[in-house]
């Protein structure tokens, strides 16, 4: 049960506040729902449309194709994006770009060729970086009151986790009912019929539009006259420098843990000790019982952190008390099977995807509150974007390209090794880095 302090901010919301907490919430949600369908989906789609094999060189360099450039495209467009939510309107930009996700996910349904799939990935990844940006700006700028802007960004963003079992859930669904579903080209695929349901939150969102207003803040400014034109180059100037280099850095660190680590353990579960000699299914079974440890401590983390961001007023404080453990928690993780050959821990994934996910509803909440009106999204767009989705996922190539001379003897013991030193380097410049963080305004959004 929350505390006084949880209902005294819970009860102020009135129906329209819960309408946009609500839908903040089912946006990050789909947001994660977007960019994870493509895990379950890429192996059947390549499948179908490739003559090659999966695990041949072809297939490799297409499933890196799919996972790579769409997220080079998010940070670049994502950054434009960020430029246009503070020239067009917080409310607008997170409209389209929900739609133009929504509508290319389920476009990618119907793709026959592979350069079809890859490039609606490259749309809805786009548009999963700008809806990102521009939530995250208009929740800021609706909900005034620290407590309650504080409490909204962070438990919509918890919802992000849920993004992950939705899309399983989807999947499942999906394989069960596809022999009865309507044909697509004749066939029956399952992986179509689970990229058909990005329409979902187009299809939300246009319900629930009508009754959505634009951030006051921005809208004021703009009416006014008094809204200064966005400019990239002044995210560089004396007052932002630090800022902007800072928070692009550590939030490259934060993605860096999740893509460069912890999206490695399902390709390290098979090789271990416990693990290597049961039978394909139960292998699987493994497999999934780690990455369900993950993904739930992920959403523990989210829910501490935005518990917390609501109580503690030092952030630098608060984000170092997650980033520490981090540091002396990986080499435990990951070392001691890549050079033991002993088991992994599953209370120790656990634990990681606490310390790894809870940072994502930090930066969430941090970055509003350090660009001032006119430069918020393009603020947002640089450290978000460019940091953590652009820069920030190339550490799972990373990964893979250290675990080709990594000690350890056999290849799961090499990813092993090669997953915890990139894990080991993520949080130890994160915490080296959070050390000239600066503090964000206690009350009030920078004017």
């Amino acid at each position: 049960m929350p505390d006084s302090q949880d209902r005294s901010w819970f009860a102020r919301l009135g129906p329209k506040q819960w309408l946009i907490f609500a839908v903040g919430g089912v946006g990050f949600g789909f947001d994660t729902y977007v960019l994870l369908i493509l895990s379950l989906v890429v192996q059947p789609a390549l499948s179908e449309m490739l003559i090659a094999k999966p695990g041949s060189p072809v297939f490799n360099m297409w499933v890196g194709r799919l996972f790579y450039i769409p997220a080079v495209c998010g940070g670049v467009f994502g950054l434009l994006g960020g430029y246009l939510i503070d020239l067009l309107g917080r409310r607008r930009l997170m409209f389209w770009s929900i739609l133009a996700y929504g509508f290319a996910t389920a476009a990618a349904a119907l793709a026959k060729t592979a350069y079809q799939l890859l490039f609606l990935r490259c749309v809805a990844f786009v548009g999963v970086s700008i809806a990102f940006v521009s939530t995250l700006a208009w929740l800021a700028e609706l909900f005034t009151e620290r407590e309650e802007r504080e409490g909204v960004i962070g438990y919509s963003q918890a919802f992000g986790s849920t993004g992950g079992l939705l899309v399983s859930g989807a999947y499942f669904v999906a394989v069960t009912l596809s022999p009865r579903l309507p044909a697509i080209y004749a066939g029956h695929a399952a992986w179509r019929y689970t990229l058909l349901t990005g329409l979902i939150p187009a299809a939300l969102l246009l319900i629930t539009r009508p009754f959505l207003p634009e951030s006051p803040i921005w809208l004021t400014k703009k009416n006014e006259g008094t809204l200064k034109r966005p400019r990239f180059t002044e995210l560089f100037s004396p007052a932002l420098r630090k800022t902007a280099i800072l928070t692009t850095l550590m939030t490259a660190c934060a993605y860096a843990g999740s893509f460069g680590t912890l999206q490695h353990v399902a390709r390290i579960v098979p090789g271990l000790p416990a693990v290597r000699d049961l039978p394909r299914i139960a292998q699987q079974q493994a497999v999934s019982g780690y990455q369900a440890l993950s993904e739930f401590g992920g959403l523990f983390g989210r829910l501490i952190m935005a518990y917390l961001i609501v109580r503690v007023v030092n952030r630098k404080r608060l984000l170092q008390a997650f980033i520490l453990p981090g540091v002396l928690l990986v080499p435990f993780v990951f070392f001691l099977p890549a050079l033991s050959d002993t088991n992994m821990s599953r209370w120790g994934i656990f634990a990681i995807g606490i310390v790894v996910v809870a940072q994502f509803t930090f930066w969430g909440n941090y970055l509003p509150m350090v660009y001032p009106t006119h430069l918020r999204g393009t603020g947002e767009g640089l450290s978000a974007n460019v940091g953590g989705r652009m820069l920030g996922t190339s550490a799972a190539m990373l990964t893979t390209s250290i675990a080709n001379f990594a000690p350890g003897g056999t290849t799961f013991r090499q990813l092993a090794f090669a997953a915890g030193a990139v894990g080991l380097l993520s949080f130890a410049v994160g915490l080296a880095a959070s050390f000239w963080l600066p503090e964000p305004p206690k009350e009030i959004l920078p004017d």
